[in-house]
């Protein structure tokens, strides 16, 4: 690698083929060269236009990957710079691989003298480890990874009192980490952001954690380029090195680029300055040690504008703009000719994906959002089929009728890999993973664990299953101290020595562990709370409805409480699955039919290569494309989600509306929206108002269906025919156990529900305007008492024996398998025969 120092002297101008000269006629002569093959005119003015910035506006579809590897190819074969001095950075590790193999096909060669082909936190990472003692750091420092993290700011917490249950270190991980995507060092974050968490203290801590980092010699992942930013300002030769050395820079993405990868790029971008000048000279305003402004969401101004224009050119859509939730500023995009007077904006907007209809539908929407720079897609395709709005009266019904869909298309020869379902929020799901089992239909969740693979699902989960079956030992192992019941592993290890040993479940050596004297005091007393709850749970059982009993066991359990009271990011949606999972009860006749339908669900894993419907948020289908694109949940409130307007205002609006669109472009030939008229949402069944971004889809590009799940307007109920109603849409092979049950309830007047086999139930985790018998406090009198196991001790009255724990000592009394002893030093404890040896 060629090192600033050792660049040529610059008093020797720059060398170009003069116009008309033997080099420029040999390269003419030469002809095209082979990788501009094949490009659009637009595309090939954005690979041809090297010189000054260039801010490249690509579309969906339109092929911007291509014309950033080609414009990389064209950069080096013309000779305008060597490998080592172009930089270029992306989002994410695979994108750069990919660029990395397009390079090498495009050039013959594989290309590994490009050091500077990376992500935005690798290329800062490698920066950093060069100049670490700048930044009071060593060249092998560690990066954290968010586990580690969190730790750290436990150690901080308790250090300063702070109840870390009321301030999770979690939630401050996650503020951090929003001040570092800002670039906000400990002094600059904003005095009423800093108060905002441990009682004013979170400021405090931010600075005590960046100390403590030092002192470890790590960083963590928001440091790689928050600690760049600080290295550029405070070591003006350090910045005028890299700025000498990257003769173009090249930006993929550009919209989804936060504050702090903002400000790398405008230190980067600038124009060269002189030695020895110092960085307020560079950005003008600011001190040679901290940026102008406190606030550093404030841009950093211009190089003079006597400098010469700098090379670099970003791409990017301000339309597909969408993770502002976790710090993407769209106006980077936006003020692009404002930061690089002069630049030259090129336009990509004939799409290579979509059918004209569904082209000519996204770019209506998208339309009305104000904070654009403004374009129009457009294809030479055919227009194809009309995007279709279908409307369904529940969010049952609504799965119903997609999953009748994908079967036509299945007929029909379609590759279920072609399709794709996209919802706003992850708890749709469950209803569709639902219904493909009992369509048979395979399906893979793209960005995220299946609904009931989900942690808080499979917690759950195992309490169920432990009332349904005590000697589930995987399933009572799991939630054994979760929430967190002071039962950890030397705890667990206990219980399973005495199982073992005793040949008896988990849950029973609990039972008989709880009546010694072999745990602590505390550990003991919350095994017997524990053992407890799940002997009333399952009287109770015997009473209470299945989906009264989860609520209750959710509630009573703490489990609930615990996402309560956590304060990360992903907190909400954890408990709106639980609510989901409840609802989903209400479909079995009991608790033992609803677990064996799990067993179904879980036991559902094809082979990789194997066809499958993708099932994903919108959020993660960013960069897939699919024939089919299914995309349900249309309403007013789910999307656009009430959450983001009521935070953002119309900025989130806007930003929901390029959600939209995003979606709509993710499909090549056939694009299908669906709303329900009654959906449950936090466990309350609403009536829904249609999405406001169906009345800005154009009317001649858009087709209005009928919905193929059934009429759901029937039913005494008031919430439409079952899904076991319309038994036409049913072939004679359906065996399976729900089948049964609902058959066998239809013969039967439905069980109390007209055409339905399930009565509606409403969910205890919110209020609503539905009654039901109120169920008051159930109380199991009487004591806990230690059954046996059904064996006689092989120990004596008088025996001396050797326990592990309290040593030497005699049998003074047996019971069953329990034995009182009387240790030597220990005194009188009550034992399992099986913790203790002869002497």
């Amino acid at each position: 690698m060629t090192e600033p120092s050792k660049l040529p002297p610059r008093g020797v101008p720059e060398h170009q083929p003069v116009a008309g000269g033997i080099a420029a006629r040999a390269r003419a002569a030469a002809g095209v060269p082979q990788y501009l093959n094949g490009l659009n005119p637009e595309q090939r003015e954005a690979v041809e236009t090297l010189d000054g910035p260039v801010l490249v506006l690509a579309g969906a579809g339109t092929g911007k990957t291509r014309v950033l590897t080609t414009r990389i190819a064209h950069i080096l074969s013309q000779g305008r710079a060597r490998p080592q001095e172009i930089l270029s950075v992306t989002f994410t590790n695979k994108a750069a691989r990919e660029m990395k193999l397009r390079l090498g096909q495009m050039l013959g060669q594989a290309v590994e003298g490009m050091p500077w082909l990376g992500t935005f936190h690798s290329i800062g990472g490698r920066i950093l480890r060069i100049h670490a003692e700048l930044v009071q750091l060593k060249s092998n420092f560690t990066v954290l990874d968010v586990d580690d993290q969190v730790r750290l700011l436990k150690q901080l917490l308790q250090a300063e009192n702070i109840d870390d249950k009321r301030w999770p270190a979690r939630m401050l991980a996650g503020l951090i980490d929003s001040w570092k995507n800002r670039g906000l060092s400990p002094s600059q974050v904003p005095a009423g952001e800093a108060a905002s968490f441990g009682n004013g203290k979170g400021g405090k801590i931010y600075a005590t954690y960046q100390e403590r980092l030092k002192i470890l010699n790590a960083a963590d992942f928001g440091d790689l380029l928050l600690e760049n930013i600080r290295l550029f300002r405070e070591n003006p030769d350090v910045l005028r090195q890299y700025q000498n050395r990257f003769r173009f820079i090249l930006v993929d993405e550009y919209q989804d680029t936060n504050v702090a990868q903002y400000l790398w790029l405008r230190l980067l971008s600038q124009a060269p300055s002189r030695p020895g000048l110092p960085i307020s000279a560079i950005i003008p305003g600011a001190t040679d040690a901290e940026p102008a402004k406190e606030d550093a969401t404030a841009q950093p101004a211009l190089a003079p504008p006597s400098a010469p224009p700098r090379n670099i050119c970003c791409v990017g859509d301000d339309d597909q703009s969408i993770y502002g939730w976790r710090g993407a500023e769209v106006d980077n995009i936006l003020r692009f000719e404002h930061d690089f007077p002069g630049a030259k904006v090129i336009r990509l907007e004939r799409n290579y994906r979509s059918t004209g209809h569904i082209l000519a539908a996204a770019s209506h929407l998208i339309a009305h959002n104000e904070g654009r720079l403004g374009k129009t897609l457009r294809t030479e395709d055919v227009d194809g089929e009309k995007v279709t709005v279908t409307g369904s009266w529940d969010s049952e019904e609504e799965a119903r009728a997609i999953g009748e869909e994908l079967e036509e298309l299945q007929r029909s020869g379609e590759n279920l890999n072609d399709v794709a379902i996209l919802v706003r929020a992850s708890f749709q799901m469950r209803e569709f993973e639902d219904r493909f089992v009992t369509l048979g239909l395979p399906y893979r969740v793209i960005g995220g664990p299946r609904f009931y693979e989900r942690a808080e699902i499979r917690d759950a989960l195992a309490y169920l299953r432990t009332i349904n079956s005590p000697a589930d030992d995987l399933a009572f192992e799991r939630i054994v101290n979760v929430p967190k019941r002071g039962l950890g592993d030397a705890t667990v290890q206990l219980l399973h020595d005495h199982a073992r040993k005793r040949r008896i479940p988990l849950f029973e050596a609990a039972r008989a562990v709880v009546e010694t004297d072999e745990l602590k005091p505390k550990a003991r007393g919350s095994l017997r709370d524990l053992v407890m709850q799940f002997d009333r749970w399952r009287a109770q059982r015997e009473v209470t409805s299945h989906t009264e009993l989860a609520e209750i066991v959710l509630d009573e359990s703490g489990y609930t409480e615990m996402w309560q009271k956590d304060r990360s990011a992903d907190a909400a949606g954890r408990l709106d699955n639980l609510k989901e999972l409840v609802r989903s009860m209400e479909e079995f006749e009991n608790l033992q039919g609803f677990l064996e339908h799990i067993s179904l669900v879980m036991d559902r894993d094809g082979e990789a290569g194997d066809e499958a419907v993708s099932l994903m948020t919108l959020h993660s289908a960013k960069g897939l494309e699919f024939d089919n694109v299914f995309l349900p949940g249309w309403e007013e409130g789910l999307f656009p989600s009430q959450r983001t307007l009521d935070e953002q205002g119309r900025a989130g609006l806007e930003e929901e509306r390029r959600l939209a669109h995003v979606g709509l472009t993710r499909a090549r030939r056939r694009a299908k929206i669906y709303f329900a008229t009654n959906r449950r949402i936090h466990g309350t069944w609403s009536t829904t108002i249609p999405s406001r971004f169906l009345d800005e889809l154009p009317a001649h590009n858009v087709e209005i269906t009928e919905s193929k799940g059934g009429s759901g307007w029937g039913g005494s109920g008031g919430y439409g025919a079952s899904r076991f109603d319309n038994l036409e849409s049913f072939g004679s092979s359906y065996s399976t156990p729900g089948w049964q049950r609902a058959q066998a309830n239809r013969g039967r007047g439905g069980g109390g529900r007209s055409g339905s086999g399930f009565e509606e139930r409403q969910s205890s985790f919110s209020s609503d305007s539905f009654t039901r018998t109120k169920r008051g406090p159930m109380v199991i009198e009487g004591e806990l008492v230690a059954k046996s196991t059904g064996t006689t001790s092989e120990f004596s009255l008088d025996d001396r024996v050797f326990h592990q724990k309290f040593g030497y000592g005699h049998v003074v009394k047996i019971d069953g398998n329990k034995l009182t002893i009387a240790f030597e030093k220990a005194g009188e404890k009550k034992v399992v025969d099986s913790f203790v040896e002869r002497a």
